[in-house]
């Protein structure tokens, strides 16, 4: 750290509570984003050759290296008009450049770089180097450690990464039935839901909804394949449009329509944009898994555990030809029938034997070709697989 002269030293006040637990006192304040980004570096575990002795090695710093893409992420959320991180940043300073003031609920940090060394957190810190208002705009919390030793520093963050959950990605999904505004998530949420709950629909009681099988014989598609399938021939970016109609709510806005080969792409878009065609999108998925379930009967019904076709492998697979199928009819915002859609699975002579985990292996690359023997064996043509 940069030594300063006294008479120079710069510091930051921030409002501070102090909280006692059983591995001493800690404060938790409040700083603006900026300020943070100031102060703060990371401690990144790394191999370190020793002193006098260079074949000596040794191992410093407890942190993982920074994810550019994890803060990519990050930069583009902190920008939407309800970012929010309700959780706190862990810090460790030296008493030598924070003192905590009881009298008055404040806290007093030296306002230079590597003051504060984070425990917790550096992803969401890298990602407001990113927020494009003036940065007392966005506030976070801090849990700050004074003089604590390297040994606890380690434990603390091991216990929080650990201990740390991931929330099921089909939750969140289900979770946008609570929005109040639109979305392409919640209009995948939607259609999920309602293919799903209705009788002689194709996905009646199929899909895992929030990724729990009451039935595992007959619940073979997670609510979380089910939206990002529909999902990508809506939007390539669904964060950026719910916050378009977020911010737009109450001004009667929509956004732009697409055109040209982007249109071939998101072929949905339009539907969902213009007239908010929901009804119209889960009518044209229902149509064409119809004729998928009259095809293959036996394996779409299947519940056997070999059987591919009704689980992520096939489903995948048939949403990636659902893209093909569908642009061949050159009806772009059209909902196809059923009876077409079964046209085009007539001339494909794959048996409902042949959907197993033996011949279309689970993952990527049974997906993969599946899509391929059902594109050449329908004679539709894809320039970008040819």
């Amino acid at each position: 750290m940069q030594n300063i002269p006294v008479t120079q030293k710069q510091y930051v006040e921030v409002q501070c509570l102090e909280a006692t637990q059983p591995i001493g006192s800690m404060y938790i304040a409040v700083i603006n984003c900026g300020d943070l980004e100031k102060i703060s570096f990371t401690d990144v575990r790394r191999m370190e050759i020793g002193g006098e002795n260079r074949e000596v090695e040794d191992y410093i710093g407890i942190q993982r290296e920074l994810n550019p893409a994890r803060e990519r992420e990050i930069g583009r959320y902190v920008n939407l008009i309800d970012a929010t991180f309700p959780n706190s940043i862990i810090l460790a300073m030296s008493s030598e450049d924070a003192t905590y003031f009881p009298e008055s609920n404040t806290m007093k940090i030296l306002y230079n770089e590597d003051v504060a060394k984070v425990l917790d957190g550096q992803h969401r810190i890298a990602g407001l180097r990113h927020f494009e208002q003036d940065m007392s705009k966005f506030q976070v919390i801090v849990t700050i450690y004074i003089d604590m030793e390297l040994e606890d520093q380690a434990i603390v963050f091991a216990t929080i990464n650990k201990e740390q959950k991931n929330v099921s990605n089909s939750l969140v999904a289900d979770l946008f039935a609570f929005a109040k505004t639109r979305s392409p998530q919640k209009t995948a949420h939607n259609i999920a839901r309602a293919l799903n709950k209705k009788e002689g629909s194709p996905f009646y009681k199929k899909i895992k909804i929030l990724g729990n099988a009451v039935n595992k014989e007959t619940e073979t598609i997670t609510q979380d394949t089910f939206v990002k399938s529909i999902l990508k021939y809506i939007t390539n970016n669904a964060q950026e449009d719910r916050n378009f109609y977020k911010i737009h709510k109450d001004k009667n806005e929509k956004l732009d329509l697409i055109y040209g080969k982007e249109l071939t792409k998101l072929f949905l878009r339009n539907m969902f944009i213009l007239d908010e065609k929901d009804i119209e999108i889960a009518q044209l998925i229902y149509n064409y898994f119809y004729a998928v379930s009259s095809r293959w009967p036996n394996a779409w019904n299947s519940g056997a555990d070999s059987n591919i076709l009704n689980k992520s492998t096939g489903f995948v697979a048939l949403m990636r030809f659902f893209k093909d199928a569908y642009l061949s009819f050159d009806r772009i915002g059209e909902v196809i029938s059923k009876e077409e859609f079964i046209n085009i699975f007539r001339n494909i002579e794959i048996p409902d034997e042949n959907f197993t985990k033996e011949i279309y292996i689970p993952g990527s690359s049974g997906q993969a070709q599946l899509y391929k023997d059902l594109l050449s064996q329908s004679g539709l043509i894809n320039d970008e697989v040819i």
